[in-house]
């Protein structure tokens, strides 16, 4: 084994102590050096720093399967693990309260370096927040900027999508994961997540073979929320996991945003009470930008790039957007298939063509479903042909 094997090995049988946790690992290694100079310690030393309990634990015989394991995971192409004193190391994640002391990267770890804003929102995304997440994510990755989410469905995946579409002159995109580099969650999520890490990168700080634990996906908000300089929220809950980003991201100094959605949607709520609290209401990607510029160190932009980002970016019908198709859920009094229109309607006005692409009917057999649904009081009719739920 190499000396830089060697210490990584290390790294890894500090990180797999039972019981530790990254904040004892840094208390460790402030106290000793590397962790090689943790392990050459004596057991009064160390019990010193972390009491005896957790010191016998630290001088106990390595997990030697899964350090090697990882060993050669990280000698395939394309696979880092990135230590606390590696000059890849992501910078910005220093400056929050408990960064990790290792990272598993699958693609360009240099993207974890370079200016970035992260999307989130809701898993059961309407088809508006999916094609408005895609629609940002784009005109954000357009302007340079990298796009950091969490691979999970809906929000997650379209900005996710939205970054890949600005092809390799864009920002890129960089997924954080809550299980190990080699599980993919969701499974619905595998092809996204192999055009991830051919352009971009995917990262996790739990070790290889981790399943989805739902403790670990609160843990790697912090980490999205680290990797950016700002958080956009496009939709959410009052109870979701991306207001714990948001808050993450504003007791770090980074900038909040958050769209806007309609008062009757409990998907809009969360993002409402963002804007309450101080989050910048944004309406396009320059209302981003701009905020983001000072601190970015970018120059004003030209009329015609405003012109064009206003265009991209900006919250519309997302016609053409590819969305994941929506949970299922009844309607009192209706059938299943006027049941699924109203879902996919959402709580934003659209256009009928819109509409019928997303419910996959022709414009026709979508008349036959709406006429009854606005007839018992369910939509309404609006200006310039589009319907909106009542």
């Amino acid at each position: 084994m190499t000396g830089a094997a060697e210490d990584l090995a290390d790294w890894l049988r500090l990180a797999a102590v039972p019981g530790l946790g990254a904040e004892r690992q840094r208390s460790l290694l402030a106290a000793f050096g590397l962790p090689r100079h943790i392990f050459a310690a004596g057991r009064s030393a160390l019990s010193a720093v972390v009491g005896r309990e957790l010191a016998d634990a630290v001088l106990a015989p390595p997990p030697q399967a899964q350090i090697e394991g990882a060993l050669a995971w990280a000698t395939e192409p394309g696979s880092h693990v990135l230590t606390l004193a590696d000059e890849a190391y992501p910078r910005s994640l220093l400056d929050i309260a408990d960064p990790p002391v290792l990272l598993y990267v699958k693609g360009d770890p240099a993207l974890l370096q370079r200016p970035a804003i992260a999307l989130v929102g809701a898993r059961s995304a309407t088809a508006q927040g999916e094609a408005n997440a895609e629609a940002f994510a784009r005109s954000l990755a357009e302007a340079g900027l990298t796009i950091v989410s969490g691979l999970a469905l809906g929000v997650d995946a379209g900005a996710h999508r939205g970054a890949l579409a600005a092809g390799a002159d864009g920002g890129g995109t960089v997924a954080v994961i809550g299980t190990g580099i080699d599980r993919i969650y969701p499974a619905r999520n595998a092809a996204l997540a192999r055009e991830i890490a051919a352009g971009g990168a995917i990262v996790s700080e739990f070790p290889l073979g981790t399943p989805p634990l739902q403790h670990n996906f609160p843990r790697r908000n912090r980490i999205i929320a680290g990797l950016a300089q700002g958080v956009l929220v496009v939709e959410a809950a009052l109870n979701s996991g991306s207001l714990i980003t948001a808050r993450l991201a504003s007791e770090s100094g980074r900038e909040v945003f958050a769209i806007p959605g309609s008062i009757h949607s409990p998907l809009a709520r969360g993002c409402h009470r963002l804007i309450r609290d101080g989050a910048k209401l944004v309406e396009t990607a320059e209302d981003v930008i701009e905020e983001l510029r000072g601190r970015l160190g970018w120059p004003a932009p030209t009329p015609q790039a405003v012109g064009r980002r206003r265009q991209g970016g900006r919250a519309t019908a997302g016609r053409g957007a590819r969305t994941a198709p929506p949970v299922q859920q009844s309607v009192p009094g209706l059938d299943d298939e006027p049941a699924r229109v109203l879902q996919i309607i959402g709580h934003d006005p659209v256009d009928i063509d819109t509409l019928a692409g997303r419910c996959g009917l022709t414009v026709d057999a979508l008349y036959a479903i709406l006429l009854p649904l606005e007839l018992d009081g369910h939509l309404a009719r609006l200006p310039g042909g589009r319907i909106q739920r009542l």
